[in-house]
């Protein structure tokens, strides 16, 4: 479990409150998850984005009627904090018998809320029903490795040994796989998720990519240190001229939690899955 983690609200009985309560949220430091992958906010090896959908977004007009929308936040993968998912709930739904003038005031209190949070300007966006009715759902792009005939026997750690390389020769492709599990670290409930993973390198078998995924299946980490992992470990092996791994993970609690990782700036188009 991560240090920090035993003392937020994540596995506790906790009172709903629902006036703004910005107090409500709890940053945990990055620094002691990247030190067990061997990396320091002066070292990172990557760059990138955690993108945060809420679908349980509410406020009052100054008339007294509530609004429903859809919350995007986008926290800097370099920030000094992650946000504690509980917590982040609990502060939503402190927004439920808030009044707001207008949806940009209300953009501009969760600017100053998570950007405090988390150490690092925190891009938002108040999203309404039709925007997002309109966009849909998609489909990962490229080949999808979970038809792959493999032989499973561990699910307790991530084992990077099962990746390698199916040729020395470079080649340019997208695999993907919706087999992602881990747990969380506190509470042990299951997190599910799509993977992608796109790059430029020495060329990677398929079929040892999802073993390493399916790896994960009992192992306890929060979304963003399981993608940073699956980065590192890729990375260590195939010596890329560039990559990107990515997980859309299934809502909990109304919010879905969408890491991005990569060796180059990317600007990532926040678009649902079917199972999100």
């Amino acid at each position: 479990m991560h240090p920090a983690a035993e003392h937020s609200p994540l596995g506790k009985s906790s009172e709903y409150i629902a006036t703004y309560s910005p107090q409500l949220l709890f940053p945990i430091p990055r620094t002691a998850k990247w030190a067990e992958l061997g990396v320091t906010a002066e070292t990172l090896p990557w760059q990138g984005v955690d993108y945060w959908n809420c679908f349980e977004l509410s406020w009052l007009l100054p008339s007294g009627k509530p609004v429903v929308a859809i919350g995007e936040f986008a926290i800097p993968a370099d920030s000094p904090n992650i946000i504690e998912s509980k917590s982040f709930k609990l502060y939503l739904n402190s927004l439920n018998q808030t009044v707001f003038a207008s949806s940009g005031e209300l953009q501009a209190c969760l600017e100053k809320d998570l950007s405090a949070a988390a150490g690092k300007p925190v891009g938002v966006k108040v999203r309404s029903l039709a925007e997002v009715e309109a966009q849909g759902v998609v489909p990962l792009p490229g080949q999808c490795i979970d038809t792959l005939d493999v032989a499973i026997s561990n699910y307790q750690q991530p084992q990077p040994e099962l990746l390698r390389c199916s040729a020395d020769q470079v080649v340019e492709e997208t695999l993907h796989s919706h087999l992602l599990k881990s747990n969380c670290p506190v509470t042990g409930q299951p997190d599910w998720g799509s993977v992608v993973v796109e790059y430029k390198g020495r060329a990677l078998d398929p079929a040892s990519l999802l073993t390493y995924l399916i790896s994960f299946r009992q192992h306890a980490d929060f979304h963003e240190q399981c993608v940073e992992r699956i980065y590192l470990d890729l990375k260590n092996l195939l010596q890329p001229e560039y990559l990107t791994v990515y997980a859309r993970y299934v809502r909990r609690g109304g919010l879905d939690i969408n890491p991005y990782r990569s060796t180059r700036a990317i600007s990532p188009q926040n678009q649902r899955l079917v199972r999100q």
